[in-house]
């Protein structure tokens, strides 16, 4: 009886293991789906999704909140969140871009200017806040000059998503690498004695800069004067900076990126709800109900996502398949595994596919004995500048649609991809090609 019992309780548990990962693959794939039909719900589809996941017990709840959730990563998120909310409400990014505007010698050089100062901002603040702080000095100067605002907001959104790469701060998606990969903030620039992320997303930004140029060339009108922004307090500015800074330091002293970065970006943020409650009577609540709960939500939901297929075997699974398809050649698993990025990406909110696909190179890494930054690198910069594709590939793009709609502009999947496309392709391969030849 005794031996009897022990194998149906094995035969028991082999069969709740097989109902768990048929679980954990039927809410991904449903979840992705919704993702995609229902991009607005994104954060309830993962919620949800996740409290799924916790209540059939394919992943406990210990597991999905201590090693599923990265707690560094979300305190980065919702720090730098507030940071870039004080930072906008100074106006000061609103004065740097109309002095800009101001020194420029035509029209296209001042649409140029925008774009860069656009690229700078987002390296290190979130891409829609970057979107939302820039548009409406764009949207300004169309008004005045009378042109049509539509290829200046186009150029302002994917300049944004392109720069967020750059760094560990500048969008989510670095954020999942730099939390998946124990990178830290200078990690981003220099890895293992090595050119990183920085660099690559650079090379690209050089590329799609003349494509820019090439749009905007025959807009040669003198730029008027624009009525410079006053500038209400330096301190946001000046904390962001030193957010910054902060970071870079604790990159030497927590070289596994654990916990540090998480709390120092935390810190910087209650210091500002602490600053702003008390020197201008701007009360917590307004402040917080302002950020982007949304995407903070969406993103717990998503790692809970990804740990339990992680959890189930899916990961293995489908690195063996990919491993198997590619063989030995290293390249043609690097060029596919960038390419596909771009490809999905372009309609896939970018968060959840890295998140689900950053296992998979790591594991693809592992069997055919690579460095594995060699693929993590290129999913993120296929993942991320993906996105640019399409006026729904990402959040900024989104946003910059909705602001060109209030001002009474419908933005076409044709007139952006005339831009993206280009700009996309401009960015994409110098940085995939310097990518292998330092990482191979």
């Amino acid at each position: 009886m005794g031996i009897l019992a022990a194998i149906v309780c094995k035969v028991d548990g082999v069969g709740n293991e097989m109902g768990h990962s048929y679980i954990a693959l039927g809410v991904f794939v449903l979840a992705y789906g919704l993702f995609v039909a229902f991009p607005a719900r994104r954060s309830l589809v993962a919620v949800v999704a996740g409290v799924v996941l916790i209540v059939t017990r394919t992943i406990p709840l210990g597991v999905a909140l201590t090693e599923g959730i990265n707690w560094n990563v979300m305190g980065i998120f919702v720090g730098t969140l507030i940071a870039a909310d004080y930072f906008i409400e100074s106006r000061t990014p609103a004065y740097l871009a109309e002095v800009i505007v101001n020194k420029a010698p035509n029209t296209a050089w001042a649409i140029l200017f925008i774009c860069l100062l656009t690229g700078f901002i987002s390296a290190f603040v979130e891409n829609v806040a970057t979107v939302l702080i820039v548009a409406p000095v764009a949207l300004s100067l169309a008004r005045k000059l009378r042109i049509n605002p539509v290829n200046m907001m186009i150029g302002i959104a994917i300049s944004s998503n392109l720069q967020g790469t750059a760094t560990l701060i500048g969008d989510p998606p670095s954020m999942l690498l730099g939390g998946f990969a124990k990178m830290t903030f200078m990690d981003f620039f220099f890895y293992h004695g090595k050119l990183s992320i920085f660099f690559a997303v650079e090379l690209g930004a050089l590329f799609s800069f003349v494509v820019l140029y090439w749009f905007f060339r025959k807009e040669t009108e003198k730029v008027p004067v624009v009525p410079t922004e006053v500038v209400k307090t330096w301190v946001p500015a000046a904390a962001l900076v030193l957010l910054i800074v902060s970071l870079a330091v604790s990159s030497f002293f927590d070289t596994g990126f654990s916990y540090l970065a998480g709390m120092i970006c935390m810190g910087f943020g209650v210091f500002l709800l602490v600053w702003g409650h008390h020197v201008h009577k701007m009360h917590f609540l307004r402040t917080l109900k302002r950020l982007d709960w949304d995407t903070t939500f969406f993103l717990m939901g998503i790692f809970i996502i990804v740990a339990s297929l992680s959890a189930t075997g899916w990961i293995d699974r489908i690195s063996d398949v990919l491993s198997r398809s590619i063989g030995q050649n290293v390249f043609l698993g690097y060029t596919l595994l960038v390419f596909f990025s771009v490809v999905v990406s372009a309609f896939v909110d970018n968060v959840p596919f890295l998140a689900a696909m950053l296992p998979v190179g790591l594991e693809m890494s592992e069997r055919l004995g690579l460095n594995p930054s060699l693929y993590l690198f290129g999913l993120l910069i296929g993942a991320s500048l993906g996105g640019n594709i399409t006026p729904i590939g990402a959040s900024a793009n989104i946003v910059a649609a909705g602001l060109l709609k209030k001002e009474g502009y419908h933005l076409t999947f044709r007139q952006f991809g005339r831009i993206s496309v280009p700009f996309t392709l401009a960015a994409v391969i110098p940085a995939y090609l310097l990518i292998w030849f330092i990482w191979r």
